[in-house]
């Protein structure tokens, strides 16, 4: 499992928080509990910057040439919100985003409804996927000030054409923010070539780091309203958060540990490329086994993560994961996915059995998984 440990599970749910980590991360953390606090700007022993550093891996990676222009907080939801709430809307803006969207964007939206915001959803595909010509006619029937969109599906995997939606939104003035929660780590992100305003990202999914590590990067010109405020350790003696990024954005004391653990899981990333071939076959056997099985399975062609939604039939999602679960140890996901929307585009309304890999998932356990299945399918359930 290329030096991570062993373990009596099989965890197929990657697509929520990843396992296992590179014994790096952990080995990170702890030193940096143990070590004497060094944080930038809060008066720390150290000085080395481990957000700087971070922040220098990730623009690295998300393919942006300022890494100043990435602001650190918790997760992908804390970049969202502080994207959809800092952003400079006024009554009367239209927000457009699509059915694939996550809850970290839909219940800010539900919010912002209420502040006189309009905001309109597009549906997508039945492979969860947004088709570049609906969005465009969306984009020109309600010219919205700001259009949000995923990289890729969380119920589904299927990666949308960035380029394309962007440089539609673009075209009509719209800025664009891009929730790459999904994909960075995963497959290959292009904020600056794409021309991405915002992108939300969380280091605990296919970056391998640990859970409180995530943030927002933001293009140079474009300045957002601090969704939070209070200290920054320099500054002090003004009323306002600072104007310079990435502090406009940063109040409060950082995760330290865990960032030391996102540094170590980005590094690690950097000098330990996946062998993308040998995860496509994985999740071909897998996909190909579920069909094979007659499982109502969702398979969006295209480029996707190693994502896979599908349900067996006679079966309902939550007792066939509490027998994945309970019987086989098998960990995955099953329900709505916090993207209750794009059920109904699927044809899943009553949500998925949810399958998410990564890159050290086997052959052997995508056979054990099946077997398993096999088993409900033939027994029709407890």
């Amino acid at each position: 499992m290329s030096g991570c440990e062993q373990h009596s599970y099989i965890y197929m749910n990657n697509a929520a928080t990843s396992w296992p980590k590179p014994p790096e991360v952990a080995e990170a953390m702890a030193e940096a509990v143990k070590a004497l606090p060094g944080a930038a700007n809060r008066g720390g022993l150290s000085d080395f910057d481990v957000f700087g550093e971070v922040r220098k891996e990730l623009a690295l990676l998300m393919g942006v040439p300022h890494p100043e222009q990435i602001a650190l907080g918790c997760n992908s939801t804390w970049g969202l919100n502080q994207a959809i709430f800092g952003y400079p809307l006024q009554a009367g803006d239209t927000v457009l985003y699509t059915g694939a969207e996550h809850n970290a964007v839909l219940r800010p939206l539900y919010r912002l409804e209420k502040r006189g915001i309009r905001t309109v959803e597009v549906p997508v595909n039945g492979a969860g996927r947004m088709e570049p010509a609906d969005w465009e006619r969306a984009v020109k029937e309600y010219r919205p000030r700001l259009c949000i969109f995923t990289h890729a599906s969380n119920v589904t995997g299927a990666v949308n054409d960035v380029m394309s939606l962007t440089s539609v939104s673009k075209e009509a003035g719209a800025d664009v923010l891009l929730d790459v929660s999904q994909t960075l780590g995963c497959v290959p992100v292009r904020l600056s070539e794409w021309g991405v305003d915002m992108a939300a990202f969380t280091g605990h999914k296919y970056l391998l780091g640990p859970q409180g590590t995530g943030g927002l990067y933001v293009r140079p010109g474009l300045s957002l309203s601090s969704h939070m405020v209070g200290g920054t350790g320099v500054k002090s003696d003004l009323r306002e958060m600072p104007e310079k990024m990435p502090l406009r954005l940063e109040a409060g004391t950082g995760n330290e540990p865990s960032y030391h653990g996102l540094l170590a899981a980005l590094i690690w990333n950097r000098e330990h490329p996946a062998d993308r071939k040998q995860g496509e076959a994985v999740f071909r056997k897998l996909t190909e086994g579920l069909s094979g099985l007659g499982c109502l399975v969702i398979l969006p062609g295209g480029e996707t993560t190693p994502v896979v939604s599908f349900s067996i039939p006679g079966v309902s999602a939550g007792e066939a994961a509490d027998i994945l679960t309970g019987s086989y140890d098998i960990i995955l996901r099953a329900g709505l996915h916090c993207a209750p929307d794009i059920m109904g585009d699927i044809g899943m309304a009553g949500g998925t059995l949810r399958l998410s890999l990564s890159r050290f998932t086997s052959e052997e356990e995508v056979d054990v998984v099946l077997s398993a299945i096999r088993d409900i399918k033939e027994s029709g359930g407890i």
